[in-house]
């Protein structure tokens, strides 16, 4: 009798042990589940708010070709819905990247590149770039000096006049 009972109790003790397994195993895969949908989730933010900043790239071009012309009141305009764009961009995290100082690979984009007396050093931006948290959305495009600036060979040069590169 008291074999049986021993049994029973390491039976016992055996399903409590498996139940708690089985429970810190859900646990961790809601978890898993519940992290993956928020980075889903963020994931569909950025694609999204990547789609404005060429709304808000057009409304910054409106804004200088009406102050270059001269047109105060729709300068102003669009001066006020720029603000309110760039307002709604910062509450949902979006942060121009910094393009003061030296080129960044993982943040700029080369486009040019120019002489110049430093190397590295970005001298004008093409276009802005934009980061959400630690995820680039869109790299700053700039142009970048450089000391020296290696020619491209003389067949190269030929090649890309005459259009038969590939």
């Amino acid at each position: 009798m008291a074999k049986k009972l021993e049994r029973q109790t390491e039976k016992v003790q055996d399903l409590e042990k498996r139940l708690k397994r089985a429970l810190a195993d859900y646990a961790n895969l809601q978890k898993r589940v519940e992290a993956e949908r928020e980075r889903i989730i963020k994931f569909s933010e950025a694609a999204l708010l990547t789609k404005f900043l060429s709304v808000l790239d057009t409304l910054e071009s409106a804004e200088e070709t009406a102050k270059q012309e001269g047109s105060v009141a729709v300068g102003q305009g669009l001066a006020l819905t720029i603000d309110q764009f760039r307002k709604i961009l910062k509450e949902e995290g979006v942060e121009e990247i910094k393009t003061n100082g030296h080129f960044d690979p993982q943040a700029h984009e080369a486009v040019d590149i120019v002489k110049g007396k430093v190397d590295n050093k970005i001298v004008e931006v093409i276009e802005k770039g934009f980061r959400i948290e630690d995820k680039i959305l869109r790299p700053a495009k700039v142009k970048v000096a450089k000391k020296q600036i290696e020619e491209t060979s003389s067949q190269a040069q030929k090649e890309i006049k005459s259009g038969d590169y590939v």
